[in-house]
């Protein structure tokens, strides 16, 4: 993208942000649909919207990853003699597996629908598609307008 002048580098940097924030709108917006349509709210307990399973998700979960792997995409891709890596690894795995079986498990109690199981599974995969694309974003680092 260095032949494009600044300007339409940062437009289409500016596209890519947008899109992320789209796909992560677009996750938290089927994830309460499943519990409003269905009039059920089991769902909720996948922990992406209440406050408190909100903060653990997003703010605590990242936190070791971004101490101890850096920003080198290559750390979290890879196998590492690093402990503290190892560990976030396992603990963002344990999350994600959470983030599937507790809609799965409430589906298998009969306490949810299946059309809630769909949307609560198809807000999980909107969620790991825009950290996805936030990865793939983070290597390229051309925010700069000049």
């Amino acid at each position: 993208m260095a032949e494009f002048p600044g300007y339409v580098r940062y437009c289409l940097n500016t596209g890519k942000l947008l899109l992320l924030a789209v796909l992560v709108s677009g996750g938290v917006v089927l994830h309460i649909l499943a519990c409003a349509l269905y009039k059920n709210w089991w769902p909720m307990l996948t922990g992406k919207i209440s406050i408190i399973e909100l903060t653990i998700t997003y703010v605590i979960l990242p936190v070791p990853l971004l101490f101890f792997a850096g920003s080198e995409r290559s750390l979290v891709f890879s196998e590492s003699d690093n402990t503290w890596v190892n560990a976030t690894k396992f603990i963002s795995g344990a999350s994600a597996v959470g983030s599937i079986a507790i809609p799965a498990i409430l589906k298998h109690a009969g306490v949810i629908s299946w059309g809630a199981l769909a949307m609560e599974l198809s807000s999980f995969f909107v969620f790991v598609s825009a950290i996805m694309c936030y990865i793939t974003m983070n290597d390229e680092d051309d925010y700069s307008i000049l």
